[in-house]
């Protein structure tokens, strides 16, 4: 028999079936009927996925394209296609994919839904009768294709929310439908009678999805920019450097679409425009205001979503009759998931550790992690909160198992909610979170192993040449700017310090200890919100101590103290010796020390001289120090409105790094 539970249309039910048979649609905009862009379904492959369907282009977006199923923590051996919420915020795909509410817990009433912006949300019903997300499938909206439409680029601004402009030298199709993107102003290239009429206007922390004509190793800049020359489809080329790898990246563009502002991007877009129109007032007018620099915002670290409409109370009854009727069915499909996951789980537990991926993490067992540490002999670390072992996980797998102290234990609930939030945060300069155990009084999180240990370790061996410590600078901005300004669930890291900043095999970093207890307290944002001052003594910003308002600065001063430290090669615990004074300074003093040296007359050359550590084999480049030098007294101001947000912090490494490749 026919009926409509079995057949949602933008939303999911708790104990509703999702099926090879079902799709969710999203509505054209809210409260609009008509079926939108953006479906969630099972393809061919037997993955979840969201597809962007528009008027010109179709492209799935969520997972993302370039991952394989097994590096984005889904798996294809599956042929039943069955997905679950189920009452309690837990939800499961029979392609291993798996999520958890920030609520988890019982009697909540709440709702999976396709929203009109292209990302699936989960929604709590408040007891003030709002709804409030508790969980979303992409933490960055830009990322979601044909938001803004072709030709258009995307900003996010935890403050203001997301916003589109079109590309330079491109206009609006529709005043009141960004959907259908932006037309070019100028003819095509192909009907020019030279093509080689154009210049290039680049823009920094750009980056546009796809729809490469093949991409060049190690290009010049000009030979990028000869080579979209010799294309007269080509409309740009995003030019980047992988610190990773130490090579240079050309990609010619045929199809602006989806460009995305971001903290974290690691090129530079070049758009190509007829030299024509470069000289008009319209085009240096659009340059000037499509600056892709992000907003100096002094982010306050809150966050809610909610919507609270008449039309809900509606949805709240349908919601607990569907429960009622979904009850039989549910227990079917129950039966069918505890079968294909008891079946797979023995077939499929050394696998399951390769497909790890930033929101998918595992549940183990004490018993487990027990074996795996050597009942946890190998300690390779200590904190306030806990002790970190090694471990060797299924697959011979190295770990790093971090158990929490008895007094900073949470209720298992809680545990979970904020577990949940810290798993679905992905990022290559945060490190990352493969599982946890919440078993009795027993709280463990299991973390990927970092071969080169902390970058405290590292600078007291002095193992860091000036070409690394820089890397390790950019790498640690781009990690915080990310907790600060780009993910849902904005965090605190509270901690920053060599210690909590790991470097892997090749020496990139990764910031560590995040999140846990330091997420943010929705209804407060200020000092209230922390029942006692959090960090290390030294890295601390003076709003701790003054009990001011704690926001996104408090991590930049500590990052900026960092800084320091591993330009001078002086350990805030070892003091700083001054020669001239015949004294030492300790924790502050560092910084007045450093101020003192560069307020000189003398050349910066010299000044950069006095104050660097001497112990690093290998000569320096006076101008990166002489910038990071300037970036952590600016991020050690007094005042945290005289600091910069480390957004802008990431900008002004990066132009060090491109103007010294010029």
């Amino acid at each position: 028999m026919w009926q409509s539970f079995d057949h949602p249309t933008n939303t999911l039910l708790p104990e509703q079936k999702f099926t090879r048979f079902t799709e969710l649609v999203s509505s054209r905009a809210g409260g609009n009927i008509f079926s939108g862009y953006y479906k969630l379904y099972f393809d061919n492959d037997n993955i979840l996925r969201l597809l962007y369907n528009g008027p010109e282009i179709t492209s799935v977006y969520w997972p993302h394209p370039a991952l394989l199923p097994w590096d984005s923590g889904r798996t294809t051996y599956n042929d039943s296609r069955v997905a679950l919420l189920d009452s309690l915020g837990n939800f499961t795909s029979s392609d291993d994919w798996k999520f958890l509410a920030s609520d988890y817990g019982e009697k909540i009433p709440r709702r999976l839904t396709l929203d009109p912006d292209g990302n699936v949300r989960l929604y709590s019903l408040s007891r003030n009768g709002e709804w409030a997300v508790s969980w979303q499938a992409i933490d960055t909206p830009c990322q979601v294709h044909g938001i803004c439409g072709p030709n258009a680029i995307c900003r996010y601004n935890p403050s203001s929310g997301r916003s589109c402009s079109c590309a330079l030298g491109y206009e609006r199709k529709n005043l009141s439908d960004w959907s259908q993107g932006c037309k070019s102003k100028f003819e095509s290239f192909c009907k020019l009678p030279d093509p080689e009429t154009s210049e290039f206007i680049g823009f920094p922390h750009l980056d546009i999805y796809g729809y490469n004509k093949g991409f060049y190793l190690n290009y010049t800049l000009n030979q990028c920019k000869k080579k979209c020359l010799e294309l007269c489809n080509c409309k740009g080329f995003q030019y980047r450097f992988e610190v990773d790898r130490g090579q240079h990246y050309c990609y010619p563009k045929v199809l602006l679409f989806s460009g995305c502002v971001s903290a974290a991007g690691h090129g530079t877009i070049y758009f190509r425009l007829p030299k024509a129109i470069l000289s008009s007032d319209q085009i240096q007018q659009e340059s000037s205001t499509l600056n892709c620099s992000l907003s100096p915002k002094d982010v306050e670290l809150q966050r809610v979503y909610s919507r609270s409409h008449k039309s809900e109370l509606l949805l709240t009854i349908l919601l607990i009759l569907a429960v009622v009727i979904a009850g039989f069915e549910a227990l079917g499909v129950l039966l069918v998931l505890c079968f294909v996951t008891g079946t797979r789980k023995m077939k499929g537990e050394a696998r399951q550790g390769y497909h790890l991926a930033a929101m998918r993490f595992r549940r183990y067992t004490y018993a487990e992690l027990r074996k795996a540490t050597r009942n946890f002999r190998e300690e390779i670390g200590r904190g306030a909160v806990g002790s970190v072992y090694r471990a060797i996980l299924s697959g011979d797998r190295i770990a790093a198992v971090k158990r929490l102290n008895e007094m900073s234990l949470h209720r298992e609930d809680e545990f979970l909610a904020e577990v949940s939030t810290i798993g679905k945060l992905n990022h290559m300069n945060l490190i990352e979170l493969w599982g946890y155990c919440a078993e009795g009084k027993h709280r463990l999180l299991v973390y990927e192993y970092m071969e080169h240990g902390s970058l405290a370790e590292n600078l007291s061996r002095g193992t860091l040449d000036w070409g690394k410590r820089f890397d390790v600078a950019v790498g640690a901005a781009r990690g915080l700017a990310y907790l600060h300004e780009e993910c849902m669930e904005w965090v605190l890291h509270c901690d920053v310090k060599p210690q909590n900043i790991l470097l892997d095999l090749n020496y990139q970093p990764k910031v560590a200890d995040f999140g846990l207890s330091k997420l943010l307290n929705r209804g407060d944002v200020k000092h209230s919100s922390f029942p006692k001052i959090r960090g290390t003594r030294g890295y601390m910003a003076p709003e701790w101590v003054y009990n001011l308002s704690i926001t996104s600065k408090v991590d930049v001063y500590s990052y900026g103290i960092v800084l320091l430290e591993m330009v001078t090669g002086r350990s805030l615990g070892g003091g700083v010796l001054d020669t001239s004074a015949g004294c030492e300074t300790e924790n502050r003093g560092l910084t007045s020390w450093v101020k003192q040296k560069m307020s000189g007359e003398v050349p910066t050359a010299t000044r950069i001289e006095e104050i660097v550590n001497h112990s690093i084999e290998g000569g320096y480049d006076v101008k990166k120090v002489e910038v990071l030098v300037a970036v952590a007294l600016q991020c050690v101001a007094d005042d945290k409105d005289d600091r910069p947000t480390m957004s802008q912090v990431v900008e002004m490494l990066h132009r060090c790094t491109n103007e010294a490749e010029i």
